[in-house]
């Protein structure tokens, strides 16, 4: 049994919204709205970070740094994220301005996951975004590309030669884009689903996110492969001779059931192994299992996670459509039944 430490615990959100009677979240407003609350909320708790996931074309939570600069206005602690924001779709120069002001706004607290992106409601909808892979290029390849274009132009450095007559009086020497927001780019996380991926965002300085879906690249169950891609992640860290301490996140889908709500929700299993599929025709994924247990139960059933063992981070999917009080209620029970007794807190 693999010791498990302290824990950063987050909770991640895709923001799913539905003009369903069953739902909630019934409008892009509510899913807005409800996101900044739930945050609010989840720092008054002591959670230590909200995240947020970004799909387009999707009735979800899209245009990431609106909400992120909302809820760094509206909290004071809580880091603030996102897992994962799909870079075909970016525009780098113009998100490290918006990234630069929301940081700037929640103080220095942003942590956002970026990634090459995952499996669309539309097919290649980038190009409508007016983004086209170059000669030799992939769709993935060209997520990477902007990701290093994005993470260059975080370090500050001028590369604009500015007009000789300018509207404004200009600082000397090449311009940089503005706002720049000082440590946003050792705050940069890349979503991996491959070993290879892990180990090229380690050499380029990135901290790791691996979520509850890997390419399925030994046949072991999800939580060995993660914490094998986690290992080839740190040493491929010490490699490349960075000098600061990485982040490592893992995400899961985890229930205590507490009370008769709770099992009503999720005490009806389903979900107790490892799934697997297809992301593309060739790509065979394994996605992780859902744990939902009596707390006892749980805190032995986490025990043997070994890639929440080896990560610092632990990101707790919660179901939004639910409501605000119904995932304070689920985010609390993990921290008062399960996270103590795992050390975790």
């Amino acid at each position: 049994m693999n010791k498990i430490g302290r824990k950063n615990i987050g909770f991640l959100s895709f923001g799913h919204w539905t003009p369903s009677p069953q739902s909630a979240t019934q409008s892009a407003e509510d899913a807005l709205l409800q996101s900044i609350d739930l945050a609010v909320e989840a720092e008054r708790l002591g959670i230590d970070g909200a995240y947020y996931r970004v799909h387009h074309f999707a009735r979800q939570l899209a245009s990431p740094f609106p909400l992120l600069a909302a809820i760094g206005a509206k909290t004071k602690n809580i880091e603030i994220g996102t897992a994962v924001i799909d870079m075909r779709y970016e525009n780098p120069h113009y998100m490290a301005e918006d990234a630069g002001a929301a940081d700037l706004i929640a103080g220095g607290r942003l942590q956002l996951g970026i990634s090459r992106g995952s499996p669309e409601q539309v097919i290649d909808g980038w190009r409508y975004f007016g983004h086209r892979p170059a000669e030799g290029e992939d769709d993935a390849a060209m997520g990477r590309r902007h990701g290093e274009e994005f993470l260059e132009l975080l370090r500050g450095k001028g590369f604009a030669k500015p007009n000789p007559r300018p509207m404004f009086p200009n600082p000397p020497g090449l311009l940089r884009l503005e706002p720049y927001a000082e440590g946003l780019r050792d705050r940069i996380w890349w979503g991996a689903a491959s070993n290879a991926t892990a180990v090229w965002a380690a050499k380029l300085g990135m901290n790791l996110q691996t979520s509850t879906l890997k390419f399925d690249e030994t046949g072991e169950p999800l939580h060995i492969q993660q914490a094998a891609q986690i290992r080839a992640f740190r040493e491929a860290w010490k490699e490349a001779g960075h000098t600061r301490t990485p982040r490592v996140s893992v995400s899961r889908s985890i229930f205590a059931l507490v009370d008769d709500q709770d099992r009503a929700y999720f005490g009806r299993g389903g979900k107790e192994e490892d799934q697997i599929g297809y992301l593309h025709e060739k790509t065979r994924a394994i996605f992780g299992r859902g744990y939902a247990a009596e707390p006892d139960v749980l805190i032995e059933q986490l025990k043997k996670d070994e890639a929440i063992a080896a990560a610092d981070t632990l990101l707790l999917t919660v179901p939004n459509q639910l409501g605000v009080a119904y995932n304070a209620h689920v985010l609390e029970a993990i921290l008062t039944t399960v996270a103590p007794a795992l050390g975790w807190r």
